[in-house]
């Protein structure tokens, strides 16, 4: 499961975000600092999106959509075209969607626990697990030709991370997720720039 380089951005700040509340695949816009987040991501692509032919792919939820947009521009390659994948769509947070960790333990108090104690192969309720993510997301993986761009989210990462760079399962949800950083995924290496 070696389809490098690839690079990932994750989307920008949403006010969802900031409150920490699951957002899972709600569609929520980025705010101002996301957006921020977005045009510093695409000046730092700017030269490796001139030197090299890229694949160009965002999940189709409007956050990911937005920033890259945002991050082309600000790149310089604003008329550059992308195609959306829902493979890279985030985990399904099923009915805690909306919720933060704290609401979360107080109307699902069992959930959570069960959660905490296995974070990789825990769905929520009507949701899905990381470990789910991870199958669909290798299965994208198996269909990659070349050198590709992703702008995705905080899951895909830790599937990302998981297949590519072999961080245990255990830990891969355990990751923060930066949103103004581009991470490389090269031959057996992770960069972060």
């Amino acid at each position: 499961m070696n389809r490098v380089p690839l690079i990932f951005v994750r989307h920008g700040e949403t006010d969802w975000n900031r409150e920490f509340r699951f957002q899972g695949q709600r569609d929520i816009p980025l705010n101002e600092h996301g957006q921020r987040q977005a045009a510093r991501n695409g000046r730092a692509l700017a030269g490796i999106l001139r030197a090299e032919k890229w694949a160009l792919v965002a999940s189709p939820l409007g956050r990911s959509v937005e920033t890259m947009q945002i991050a082309l521009r600000a790149a310089g390659e604003a008329n550059r075209s992308f195609s959306t994948e829902r493979a890279l769509m985030e985990v399904n947070y099923g009915d805690w969607e909306g919720l933060t960790l704290a609401e979360i333990g107080e109307k699902f108090p069992e959930a959570s626990r069960a959660r905490d104690a296995d974070k990789w192969g825990f769905s929520p309720p009507n949701g899905e697990s990381y470990a789910i993510l991870a199958k669909r997301v290798a299965l994208w993986l198996q269909g990659l030709a070349g050198p590709t761009l992703v702008v995705a989210h905080g899951g895909i990462y830790r599937a990302l991370i998981h297949i590519l760079a072999g961080l245990p399962a255990h830990d891969a949800p355990h990751l923060a997720v930066p949103q103004d950083r581009v991470i490389l995924f090269t031959e057996g290496m992770v960069f972060t720039v």
